[in-house]
């Protein structure tokens, strides 16, 4: 395939429209309404970078006019090339996200189009090329950084959004982390019952039991806290997040369980207090790079001796986080504010460096988190209605949806990973 913009290929003129695509709100969605301002030459070498990528990948790419690209695979449907080209020349995925919000490409297989996609990330751009990423990277805004104030932002953009949208796609548990399946594929059905062998296991690692004094970091909706209570537990239970907190309280009072589980609304560095286990479910990924040492210092700080730290993490490989540390992305801007995910060698050297912790066991179980991705991102489809109805537009919807096939294709591809790691002080028993 030719990576030239020769009159052979040049993209044509005529710019259609996704099919059925609705006008996107401008004052809602700014960046999406209209196209960047870019040099011409910019977006040149885009689409000559781009053209070069797609033609190597296991895609079908047809481009408006019926140029096609790619080896064959899943079909990724550019219905306006100019736009396309010229996103990803102002702002490289970010450009890509918007793109697809803004109806510009679309595919019937978004996983596998974005699996394709991230499972040759590493090598998109030619070597010599990559060398060059901090001449063009956008970097994290400084608003985005983990303060306890700007924690406080980053989590409410997210989970405040609204408990009734994520009631639509969550099962019964409201559990907003991986779940752990017996087999694949799984059954829609079978998801409140691997939520809570996530959770079990999770509990069976801090060894917490009756009369435990635990402390969870990230309350969720809930569930984790009301199953350690029904363990004979002392919760208490911290979150940034106001809707979070209103709904796990009310869901604790229904469960009968309010004198046995407090929830704070509350930043984890300033909990108070000696527990006996520490419980935190996917919050990692929340605390920020610069903050790491903080927030595995405030674990030491909290843990009674002879105590157990059991974590849930998003991972992904270790050079490929320090590849991205200081990029600015589309997950930052649309849906986690101030996130980064941690490696495993990185929880470790900080662990080490700056607290008497120690990872002492580790299981990875990516896989099940594409299962549970996998069934949310379907049943949000099915509720589009639903979604509608709270008033969420069509650019949002479409921005959930690529974001859930998003975070799939990550761990269907390898990219991404989910640990539970227990953590104690050196010299803990195994």
């Amino acid at each position: 395939m030719s990576v030239s913009v020769s009159s052979e290929h040049r993209v044509p003129r005529r710019r259609p429209a996704a099919p059925a695509a609705a006008a996107v709100d401008p004052r809602r969605w700014p960046d999406v309404a209209s196209l960047p301002r870019t040099s011409r030459t910019r977006t040149a070498v885009a689409e000559l970078l781009v053209r070069r990528a797609l033609g190597g990948l296991p895609l079908r790419v047809r481009l408006a006019g019926g140029e096609t690209l790619g080896l064959g695979g899943p079909l990724l449907e550019v219905y306006d090339p100019h736009a396309f080209f010229r996103r990803i020349g102002a702002s490289g995925l970010i450009g890509f996200g918007e793109s697809y919000m803004a109806g510009e490409w679309d595919a019937r297989d978004p996983v596998g189009v974005l699996t394709a996609l991230a499972g040759n990330a590493a090598t998109l751009i030619p070597a010599p090329l990559q060398r060059l990423r901090p001449l063009w990277e956008l970097k994290k805004p400084s608003a985005q950084r983990n303060t306890p104030e700007g924690a406080r932002d980053n989590i409410s953009h997210h989970y405040d959004l609204s408990n009734d949208l994520f009631s639509l796609f969550l099962d019964d548990t409201l559990s907003y982390s991986s779940a752990l399946f017996r087999g694949f594929p799984a059954d829609p059905s079978l998801l409140p019952a691997a939520q809570h062998r996530k959770i079990d296991r999770l509990l069976d690692l801090a060894q917490v039991g009756p009369g435990t004094q635990l402390l969870e970091i990230g309350t969720g909706w809930g569930e984790l806290a009301i199953r350690a209570a029904r363990r004979g537990a002392r919760v208490l239970t911290v979150t940034l997040s106001r809707e979070q907190q209103a709904l796990a309280q009310e869901r604790i009072r229904a469960a009968g369980l309010e004198d046995r589980v407090t929830v704070l609304l509350r930043d984890y560095r300033r909990v108070l207090g000696r527990y006996d286990a520490v419980v935190s479910v996917e919050m990692t990924e929340a605390v920020g790079e610069e903050f790491w040492p903080d927030y595995f210092m405030t674990l030491d700080r909290l843990l009674a001796p002879g105590g157990r730290i059991a974590l849930q993490a998003i991972t992904m490989p270790h050079d490929r986080m320090l590849a991205s540390r200081t990029t600015y992305t589309w997950i930052h801007k649309y849906i986690f504010p101030g996130g980064i995910l941690p490696s495993v060698e990185a929880i470790e050297q900080v662990t080490a460096a700056r607290t008497g912790l120690r990872v002492l066991r580790r299981d990875a179980f990516g896989a099940h988190y594409a299962e549970t991705l996998r069934l949310w991102r379907e049943r949000f489809t099915e509720r589009a209605a639903d979604v509608a109805a709270l008033e969420f537009d069509e650019t949002f919807r479409r921005m959930w949806t690529f974001y859930l096939a998003y975070s799939e294709a990550g761990f269907r591809s390898g990219y991404l990973d989910v640990q539970q790691l227990l953590l104690a002080k050196e010299g803990t028993p195994r």
